[in-house]
């Protein structure tokens, strides 16, 4: 009888040393940002392990919605997050619109078709853009290219990817003549050169919410990671990493 208290108790003892491991699902463009604060973040919180599932906003809010273990989502897109909320998996009281973002368009550094603007996209043989359907940038760029009067003309052109950092890919590595991605994505890259940023009123606004899952097993500490996300010193981060705040 003994030897099996003693057991338990061992068990027990694991169960304490066992670190916290939340999971994040965050749009693609929010890689390298969320990186830097996850170092940040698990160095002053060494019971807490951050594991992010990155992707496109829409694949990410389908997993979710069919049950994923998340336990907070970080969307580039509001209507994916408000999805989420109309089901009941994320309570708006503890979801906030966090950060924005710009459209840009992006040419290799050889930029060997000479594409100068939106307008020069007609010279292109291929462009880059996520899938519309599940990628936010991809919805924002059609948009962006219907109120330029040049989806038309380009469409056949296309190339879907999975998520914006595919874009940035396959235009640094000259696999397409230009690419849509965000501000934040051409700053991570010294292989590629935003040629025009789009204008504001020509698509969505590109609003970041992010919210706490309702079924989290772990809702005290994902509320505090959710928090602070929000403090200065993570929003210093983001901002450096080409993000502005929403608020």
């Amino acid at each position: 009888m003994s030897i099996l208290t003693a057991c338990s108790s061992e068990d027990k003892v694991k169960e304490v040393n066992q670190p916290v491991e939340l999971t994040i699902s965050a749009a693609a463009s929010l890689q390298d940002a969320l990186e830097e604060l996850k170092a940040t973040y698990e160095k002053e919180h060494n019971n807490i392990k951050i594991l992010y599932n990155f992707g496109g906003s829409g694949a990410l809010q389908q997993q979710i919605s069919q049950g994923a273990p998340v336990d907070l989502f970080f969307s580039a897109a509001e209507d994916k997050f408000d999805t989420l909320v109309e089901k009941g998996i994320i309570d708006q009281t503890q979801s906030t619109d966090l950060l924005t973002n710009e459209l840009v368009l992006i040419v290799p550094k050889n930029n060997t078709k000479q594409i100068l603007s939106f307008e020069d996209l007609k010279k292109a043989e291929k462009i880059a853009l996520g899938t519309p359907e599940s990628v936010p940038a991809g919805k924002y760029s059609v948009e962006t290219l219907n109120a330029l009067q040049l989806w038309e003309d380009i469409k056949s052109k296309v190339v879907y990817t999975k998520d914006v950092r595919q874009v940035l890919t396959y235009t640094e590595t000259e696999n397409v003549d230009a690419g849509i991605v965000y501000q934040t994505d051409a700053l991570s890259s010294e292989k590629v050169e935003v040629i025009s940023t789009a204008d504001d009123d020509t698509h969505t606004p590109i609003i970041y919410p992010v919210g706490i899952i309702k079924n989290s097993k772990y809702a005290k500490e994902a509320e505090d990671f959710y928090y602070f996300i929000q403090s200065d010193e993570a929003m210093n981060i983001f901002i450096k990493y080409g993000f502005k705040g929403a608020q």
